[in-house]
């Protein structure tokens, strides 16, 4: 996903959030042209060339709930069916906080594909819906997940920008009428901006959307109890990320950041081979930077500890005015680019769907300016204090990070189903929510706090509570589970949060392993082994006791003779004698276990 806000041109005191009005678009003029069509704000500057737009709409993943996620997308991909072939160059994306709908051609294309998408908006082919699930999962299912997906998960839970960790359960059960209310509510003409590199708005264009209004982003939640925090991640990526208020400084770090990173862990530490940092809005007043460094294996605990002494140094505020000087004019920079407005668009148009006052060229340089070493220091330590990071390695409690929460604070109070597989897990469903309560801990998933529970036919139940823990429920896995009590528990759980599973092969159903005794039970491996041990167990201590007797027998009857008394040779034959019928009866016990 390209990122239309590399440099961030807006402050956090803006008091027009929301409103595209005169006065917020004027320190564009003599940059950018701005006017409204059909009542969507319109953004345009000249370019050679062929005209490249895009339209903008203010909703995107994070505005959804775990059962209905994928609505956004779907509704994207219904918008763009129509268009079917074409050597046209065009696209749909769904972020975070918005989705795009952008194009490049001539202007008599680029009109047709803009009249086309509102079109579609006004009217989606929902004949298609059932189709363009399948597709939306395909499309995820060859995605795979990349080395920070766990990452907003974590930070956010099961709701709004935590959302992007999670598969679009909505391409499940979504329907028809829920679609099309979502595009009309969603995809209106006020929650839209257009941009487009031309000198004017050309003829024939057609925008006309329902009416509504300018949607805020998300207010974010925060599954986090305490920050810096950190994650065991998969093997070879080493991830952090943050949110910072949004202000140039925060911009001009995260690229002294990525500089740093790669000095320091590719250049002269040789352990990375990519090592960067990004910096994208996340909402009006906020942006999330990620850091990132890969590792080869036995590099990774190198690569963990050059990270988190680079960002230590930058905290500490070791930074040369060179390394500023250097970023503030790459920044600079870019202000040398031929046909500046053109350059610009996307980065205002987004801006001003996000609720930014604009700043000018000349007031986002003056801003650059005066950015200090000092400055950078600040935000590095806004940085440490919001941290998230993701290690391959077993703990960073050295660097001064907490673990994420792995468990719950509390269990529910309920019937216990104890697992057939393992001693040490117990399922509690209760009258407020289920727990798994594990060696560790609980796992608690409340009712009140569901954000989904998935349901196959066959009686298998996965809740999700909004803070990102889930509790699988497999009747064939727990005693006790029978068809009443998972009735009871869909009867707790509303209808709107409960997402349909197809049913599975009986072959792929779940059964419980074998038992192995002990207090940690992983399928017993040496199952019919053991079942055949007892007979020799008995027969072991048939022998073990005849021995027993006879050394019994044999110290009495040469007791008269000995220098010691008779009850020193009983004592030397019996302490030895039961400790041996000791542990033989508890070997066959054991074994006796394991049979049955």
């Amino acid at each position: 996903m390209t990122t239309y806000d590399a440099y961030d041109r807006t402050t956090v005191d803006d008091t027009t959030a929301g409103r595209p009005d005169g006065a917020e678009l004027a320190a564009l003029d003599g940059l950018i042209a701005h006017t409204t069509a059909q009542g969507v704000p319109v953004l345009h500057a000249p370019r050679p060339g062929e005209i490249t737009a895009g339209l903008f709409f203010r909703v995107g993943r994070a505005d959804e709930t775990l059962p209905t996620s994928g609505i956004t997308h779907l509704v994207e991909h219904l918008a763009l069916h129509r268009l079917g072939l074409s050597d046209l160059h065009y696209n749909g994306a769904t972020a975070n906080a918005y989705t795009l709908f952008h194009v490049t051609g001539s202007e008599a294309e680029v009109v047709a594909y803009l009249n086309a998408v509102c079109a579609a908006l006004r009217d989606l082919p929902l004949d298609r819906l059932e189709t363009e699930k399948e597709i939306l999962r395909t499309e995820a299912a060859g995605r795979g997940a990349g080395p920070g997906t766990p990452m907003p998960l974590w930070r956010y839970g099961a709701q709004g920008y935590g959302l992007s960790s999670y598969d679009e359960l909505g391409t499940l059960r979504l329907t028809a009428d829920e679609v099309r209310q979502w595009a009309e509510t969603r995809f209106t003409r006020d929650n839209a901006v257009l941009w487009i590199t031309s000198d004017h708005v050309p003829d024939g264009l057609d925008l006309t959307l329902p009416a509504g209004r300018r949607i805020p982003a998300p207010a974010p939640s925060s599954a986090l109890p305490v920050t810096p925090a950190y994650i065991r991640g998969e093997d070879g990526h080493v991830v952090l990320t943050s949110v910072l208020r949004r202000t140039t400084a925060a911009a001009v770090f995260t690229d002294v950041l990525g500089r740093a990173l790669y000095q320091d862990l590719r250049q002269e530490g040789g352990y990375s081979y990519t090592a960067d940092a990004d910096y994208s809005p996340r909402d009006a007043d906020f942006a999330t930077l990620t850091a990132y460094a890969d590792a080869l294996p036995r590099k990774q605990a190198a690569v963990v500890g050059g990270f988190v002494d680079t960002l230590a140094r930058l905290r500490a505020g070791r930074i040369e005015q060179a390394e500023l000087d250097a970023v503030r004019g790459k920044m600079l920079k870019m202000y040398d680019t031929p046909d500046l407005g053109a350059a610009l668009l996307p980065t205002y148009a987004l801006s001003l769907l996000l609720g930014h006052r604009l700043l000018s060229p000349e007031q986002h340089k003056a801003e650059l300016n005066a950015v200090t070493v000092a400055d950078l220091r600040e935000v590095a330590r806004e940085v440490w204090d919001g941290a998230l990071l993701q290690v391959p390695t077993q703990e960073a409690e050295w660097a001064g990070f907490t673990p994420a929460p792995q468990y719950s604070s509390t269990p529910v109070v309920g019937t216990r189903h104890p697992s057939l597989e393992d001693d040490d897990v117990t399922l509690v469903i209760g009258e407020q929510g289920v727990s798994l309560l594990l060696p560790g801990g609980p796992v608690t998933v409340r009712f009140h706090s569901c954000a989904a529970m998935t349901a196959r036919p066959d009686g298998a139940r996965e809740l999700t509570g909004l803070d990102g823990f889930r509790v699988a429920i497999e009747p064939t896995l727990f005693r006790g589970v029978t068809a009443q009590r998972i009735a009871a528990l869909d009867a707790a759980v509303p209808a709107e949060l409960v997402v349909p599973l197809p049913a599975r092969d009986p072959e792929r159903i779940p059964r419980p392993r074998e038992r192995q005794s002990g207090a940690r039970a992983a399928g017993n491996a040496d199952g019919g082994k053991a079942a055949r041990r007892w007979p020799l167990g008995l027969i072991g201590m048939v022998v073990l006791d005849v021995v027993f007797v006879l050394a019994i027998l044999t110290a009495a009857l040469d007791a008269s003779d000995a220098e010691h008394p008779a009850w020193y040779y009983l004592a030397r034959a019996i302490v030895p004698g039961a400790m041996l019928a000791y542990y033989t009866h508890r070997a066959y016990r054991r074994a006796q276990d394991a049979r049955g």
